[in-house]
């Protein structure tokens, strides 16, 4: 976070009591500032922009970048999901009613105290091991210090000169429909801090309110090292970002909630240039599709300027991502560290840690995406459903638990990857919100496999199990489901098809092949579904094909 200037922003008369600073609306306390004029993003005109398809997008950036190099950085802040604050006994609960969820401490009222929350600690060595860290086993907290409107104290509780972590790497997998391949992302530093308020903005932007409520809030920023080189690698690296917070129970990772947040550093320079270019960073980016378009854009911006011989114009400044018009603008000149005038917290003791703890720490751990994903190659799946199936915790979770009740695994992640994802997508829900266990698909697969079900059948099994559970065998028994293997039943059936069907029998042996489709859906209408394909296709195409 940075300082901006107040230029044009007037606040209202306050006396030394919060009730003069508070007004108070529907019964809740905001803390109101005036604006004379809305913020220099919303003064460029703006112009909308036709969207293009990600893939389209990422090939024309291709092609820009044929002389010159893009570096990338990201800062991600991730939201730790603790009962209570960094540094008071608040509780933090995404929607509440503004300043509802305040108290001295973290309003940054005078003769306050703060006192450290020890989850906070915990959670933080958890992603620095995660993130093939170096810990430091001695850190401390810092006074970072700035001026704005929703930090009450005037700075912010942060880590400078010795972060908890420093040194590691992530690893992942491109999505194989941009061409694949692995990735590998160093890791600066992890360090912990608090978060700020919020600015509630007016519809007509004259004034702007400010809720604490967020104040507080434990955070960990995670810098990456300048390693990425486009706006798909960073949307992919922020993703797996995500989804490591979310294996590891720390963050909910939810962009919408403002859960996980990244800042993120773009400069371009010429092929063969040592020296980095002047850095650019980028805000205001809600979703990983809009972090790809808005680097890709600003990469475009700078080479432009480049190709003109206006590089000078491009200034070390924030920009902020306008979806509608799918371009950055200027947002303010960026500071530099000594604006910041870090000191020590004094506050606030050192953070010491020790080896048995750190021990603890790793053992609890469970398996986290990479290795998981290279735990599925292993098993013979292809990336794309490696890449499915560990995106999310509780489908691997799932898939792991069907496959160890004896299912196929290349049946199991079908089933997982189609029907069940399409309900699941249809109906809003996740998987750990059906009926359907692990158990009975492991049970659903074998008596397809075995013969005792069609595929067809299974199916209407699998969504009476979704919506209702109960167990397969009963359904079978119940619904008198179990597929019909027995050739002479099946030929009566056949037969019985093909005298009702004269006319399209005669255009079969008259050249029309693909009629052959039509008896065999007839045939399964007649057996309700039960008939085994296989043998049912045998014993139509000797029929259908016999002379006389």
């Amino acid at each position: 976070m940075a300082s901006v200037l107040f230029r044009g922003i007037q606040t209202r008369p306050f006396l030394l009591y919060p009730s003069a600073l508070l007004s108070r609306k529907n019964g809740v306390l905001f803390c109101t500032t005036k604006c004379s004029q809305s913020q220099t993003a919303t003064q460029e005109n703006q112009q909308t922009q036709m969207k293009v398809s990600p893939r389209t997008h990422t090939k024309k950036v291709e092609k820009i970048l044929h002389d010159y190099e893009a570096i990338i950085g990201i800062e991600t802040h991730v939201q730790l999901d603790t009962l209570t604050k960094a540094f008071c006994s608040c509780a933090y609960l995404y929607g509440s009613q503004p300043n509802t969820n305040v108290c001295p401490i973290c309003m940054g009222l005078p003769g306050t105290l703060p006192v450290l929350n020890s989850k906070v600690i915990e959670f933080a060595v958890k992603v620095g091991l995660a993130l093939n860290c170096n810990l430091s086993m001695n850190s401390k907290f810092d006074r970072k210090q700035y001026f704005y409107p929703d930090l009450p104290k005037g700075y912010q509780i942060s880590q400078f000169d010795i972060p908890i972590a420093t040194g590691g790497f992530i690893e992942l997998d491109l999505p194989t429909e941009y061409g694949g391949g692995h990735r590998k992302f160093g890791i600066t530093r992890v360090h912990m801090e608090e978060d700020a308020g919020k600015l509630l903005h007016s519809g007509n932007g004259s004034y702007s309110q400010v809720d604490l409520n967020r104040a507080g809030v434990p955070l960990l920023e995670i810098v990456s090292e300048p390693d990425i080189r486009s706006g798909l690698e960073a949307a992919e690296y922020a993703a797996e970002i995500q989804r490591l917070v979310r294996y590891l129970g720390v963050s909910n990772g939810n962009m919408q909630e403002g859960s996980l947040r990244c800042d993120v550093n773009v400069s371009v320079r010429p092929i063969g240039q040592l020296e980095y270019g002047t850095k650019v960073e980028i805000k205001n980016m809600n979703s990983f599709s809009a972090m790809n378009r808005a680097i890709d854009f600003e990469i475009s911006r700078q080479v432009d300027l480049y190709s003109k011989g206006e590089d000078n114009q491009i200034i070390q400044e924030t920009r902020l991502w306008e979806e509608g018009a799918q371009r950055t603008v200027t947002m303010r000149k960026k500071e530099g560290l000594a604006d910041y005038r870090y000191f020590p917290e004094p506050d606030l003791p050192e953070v010491v840690l020790s080896e048995e703890y750190v021990d603890n720490i790793r053992a609890s751990l469970l398996e986290l995406p990479e290795v998981k994903r290279r735990r599925y190659e292993r098993m013979g799946l292809s990336m794309q459903d490696v890449l499915f199936l560990t995106n999310d915790m509780n489908v691997a979770d799932f898939f792991d638990a069907t496959i160890e009740r004896g299912a196929e695994v290349k049946m199991a992640a079908n089933w997982i990857m189609s029907d069940i994802a399409a309900y699941l997508n249809n109906e809003k829900l996740s998987i750990n919100e059906i009926k359907l266990t692990p158990q009975e698909l492991a049970e659903l697969i074998s008596s397809i496999k075995g013969g005792t079900i069609s595929g067809k059948i299974g199916k209407e099994i699998l969504f009476e199990l979704i919506s209702n559970g109960g167990t397969v065998k009963a359904l079978i028994e119940e619904k008198d489901l179990v597929q019909i293997v027995d050739p002479a039943e099946i030929e009566k059936m056949v037969d019985k098809v093909l005298i009702e069907n004269p006319k399209q029998l005669q255009q079969y042996r008259g050249g029309k092949t693909k009629l052959q489709g039509f008896f065999a859906g007839q045939v399964m209408k007649l057996s309700k579904g039960k008939a085994n394909p296989g043998l049912l296709n045998k014993i139509l195409l000797e029929k259908l094909n016999a002379k006389g």
